[in-house]
């Protein structure tokens, strides 16, 4: 550490293979890294050009760089690789000899692999803490007495969970996340290889906080008897550089806090009729947007458009709407004065994005764990608004986006309304508060250092 009053802690970070999961890795990367820890950052070589430039990385060579790249098919594949590196893996950690290694949820047998070299582990799960308590817990399987959770028992919370505003899932949701108990190719399950790591890891780590999620922190620890860390919800550092032009020149048409900024992130897609649904709802609020969609590789984004939205929708919203497909500056979009609301999938990092500015929230989640921060920050946080959907497949129409939009842009005298946007700011001064997020991320690093 700084002046030699301390032997350097060196830690190897060995996330997932997608960038919803690199990204959480490389902020607490950075966050130790201004402790004096030195870093290993674990990525195949596809990756090195976009995270380069946060720090020095060390890669692996296996052929698939991250799941962005992938059909939904080829993830369990990703997996089995992971798998077959262990050999590897280990003969690189024997050279590097850690103090601790950071791993994600696949790597299940990372902390057994470490034990007999003498490293720490630290399972550090990039998810929010009420969908680990949700999905990932041994309490899941009590009272379930089939192989895997039926769609009635995931519509339910675990034997255990706290008592909060959240109380059950709808059927869609619950159909969604019993993925996560199937075994593909005869390999562990995703709760398995999840469940295994925190059983088997020195401790686990969140990336959460007690003021956001103290019920839910409070489970897991109950749930695996072993210290559970939390290094704060790592908010994203302030945008560096200038917004395009080309968005700047348009954002500066429309008035302060009127436009809708609508995004789900690199990985998560919309089915024909959401795309439809979501366009025309946006066009039905009469209020400027900015809608960003991708399509999965392999598709024209373009020709997708023309193909799914109705008729002349494109002419019909020329001046006042923008449906745009690639990678736009979020940060600095969000930021813009007259950007008052952003729709989005729920991602966590998208969610600590809009709150740390004046864009209100309306929760779209479309898979995983987007279902439980959803109600976390619409239920429990009251920060939010979230569509309302279809019980059994999870339908919405263009008057609902209309409704949910409406609640915190045009309802805003209304009780609701009111509600949500003092909350809002009430988390938007806790997440910007620089004393409160350095202290949580000092607590963590003293808490490791007594691990040694």
């Amino acid at each position: 550490m700084a002046g030699g009053e301390a032997k350097e802690i060196h830690a190897v970070m060995f996330p997932y293979f997608a960038f919803g999961h690199i990204s959480p890795f490389i902020q607490l990367s950075n966050k130790l890294s201004l402790h004096g820890f030195r870093i290993s950052f674990l990525t195949p070589p596809g990756n090195v050009s976009r995270i380069k430039s946060s720090f020095l990385v060390q890669g692996l060579p296996p052929h698939l760089h991250n799941t962005s790249e992938m059909t939904p098919a080829m993830h369990e594949l990703l997996k089995e690789a992971l798998d077959l590196m262990q050999p590897q893996i280990k003969t690189l950690l024997s050279e590097l000899r850690p103090q601790f290694v950071f791993c994600d949820f696949a790597h299940h047998w990372v902390p057994k692999l470490c034990s007999q070299l003498g490293i720490k582990t630290i399972a550090f799960s990039v998810f929010s803490a009420i969908s680990g308590a949700y999905i990932t817990v041994p309490a899941r399987f009590i009272g379930v007495e089939t192989e895997e959770p039926t769609v009635d028992d995931l519509k339910k919370p675990p034997c255990g969970y706290p008592q909060t505003s959240f109380t059950s899932l709808k059927a869609f949701q619950a159909q969604d996340l019993s993925y996560v108990y199937k075994s593909f190719n005869g390999r562990p399950a995703v709760y398995h290889r999840a469940v295994d790591g925190f059983n088997s890891c020195s401790a686990i780590l969140l990336k959460s906080c007690n003021e956001m999620e103290g019920p839910y922190v409070d489970f897991i620890k109950t749930q695996y008897q072993k210290p559970v860390l939390l290094t704060g919800p790592l908010t994203p550092d302030p945008p560096s550089g200038v917004l395009d032009e080309k968005w700047a020149t348009w954002l500066a048409q429309h008035p302060p806090k009127s436009v809708i900024f609508c995004s789900f992130g690199s990985e998560t897609f919309l089915k024909d009729d959401q795309l439809k649904e979501l366009a025309t709802g946006l066009e039905l609020t009469g209020l400027p947007f900015f809608l960003v969609v991708n399509f999965p590789g392999g598709m024209e984004a373009r020709a997708e458009l023309d193909r799914v939205l109705p008729k002349g929708f494109m002419e019909a919203i020329k001046g006042r709407g923008v449906v745009h497909s690639g990678w736009v500056q979020q940060q600095l979009i969000l930021a813009h004065e007259s950007v008052g609301c952003c729709i989005c999938h729920s991602g966590f990092s998208s969610i600590m994005e809009a709150l740390m500015n004046d864009c209100q929230l309306v929760l779209l989640p479309l898979k995983g764990d987007q279902f439980l921060n959803s109600k976390l920050v619409a239920g429990d946080m009251k920060a939010g608004v979230e569509v309302s959907r279809r019980e059994e497949d999870g339908y919405f129409s263009k008057e609902n986006i209309k409704e949910a939009v409406e609640t915190v842009m045009v309802d805003v005298d209304k009780e609701t309304g009111v509600s949500i946007r003092q909350n809002h700011m009430k988390w938007k001064d806790f997440l910007l508060n620089a004393e409160i997020q350095d202290k949580l991320i000092s607590n963590f690093v003293e808490q490791l250092k007594a691990m040694l």
